[in-house]
């Protein structure tokens, strides 16, 4: 769905029919440790570029609203990825898992590693 943002995000989701007025990030609502989600937050939310730049199965996402200082600006949503397939941190989501990518041929190149 797209964001209030404008941008296509599959995590948000909303709900205007027959006078429902409902607006949900569910990437947030897993995590019982993150502050509420506010519409406002998709403005500068990172999930968004991450998606459209990995499609990759294996990549789980978790998102947490940070607030700003004394909670009054410069929220962002800060998103922490990892490798289900491999069980490892990914340290850049846009570019995925190091070792899913290793094990495509003719990957190894644009990591610098040769077999």
């Amino acid at each position: 769905m797209r964001t209030p943002a404008g941008k296509e995000c599959r995590f948000y989701y909303n709900d205007y029919h027959r006078g429902h007025s409902t607006e949900e990030c569910r990437l947030i609502q897993a995590n019982a440790h993150s502050p509420e989600w506010q519409p406002k937050d998709c403005a500068n939310c990172p999930v968004p570029d991450i998606l459209q730049a990995n499609s990759s199965a294996d990549l789980v996402l978790e998102g947490t609203v940070k607030k700003g200082f004394l909670g009054l600006a410069g929220r962002r949503v800060e998103v922490r990825a990892f490798c289900s397939r491999h069980l490892i941190d990914v340290e850049e989501p846009k570019v995925g898992c190091r070792q899913c990518a290793l094990e495509r041929p003719g990957i190894q190149q644009l990591f610098g590693d040769s077999k």
